[in-house]
């Protein structure tokens, strides 16, 4: 299974994402739910916005490895913050939590600023599908 990243000149070079991904699909498709920055207990790990972003991916990674996936598998993640200014004002920390996960593979992305969340004190909720090998 491979990946082509589609990135239409005419759109600009995408910083810390793909405009589209293309795949052939032979695989098996993951659809992950909404994962926030839960320990096993099912509580906000911190008030921190960087560390939640951190959790949530890692959780994120958790499913996939579950199903026999693994980072590089992702095809498309969506990103929920009830703050997008402060998502905005702390992307170096993002982006550096970001690679500790996924290294260079940027996936086809959306960032949604939403009014809240599942846990009132969640900043951050994120979503994706992954095509795992067949």
């Amino acid at each position: 299974m491979t990946f082509t990243m589609i990135n239409p000149k005419s759109l600009g070079a995408p910083r810390g994402y793909s405009n589209g991904v293309l795949t052939d699909a032979s695989g098996k498709l993951l659809f992950i739910g909404g994962q926030v920055a839960w320990n096993e207990n099912q509580e906000i790990v911190s008030d921190d916005f960087v560390e939640q972003f951190d959790k949530a991916l890692a959780n994120v990674i958790a499913v996939i490895n579950t199903a026999g996936g693994e980072p590089a598998n992702i095809a498309r993640l969506i990103i929920y913050v009830t703050n997008r200014l402060e998502y905005r004002e702390r992307t170096k920390e993002v982006g550096e939590r970001y690679r500790k996960h996924m290294g260079k593979h940027f996936p086809a992305m959306v960032l949604v600023q939403v009014v809240g969340l599942l846990d009132d004190a969640a900043k951050v909720e994120i979503e994706g599908v992954a095509v795992l090998p067949a």
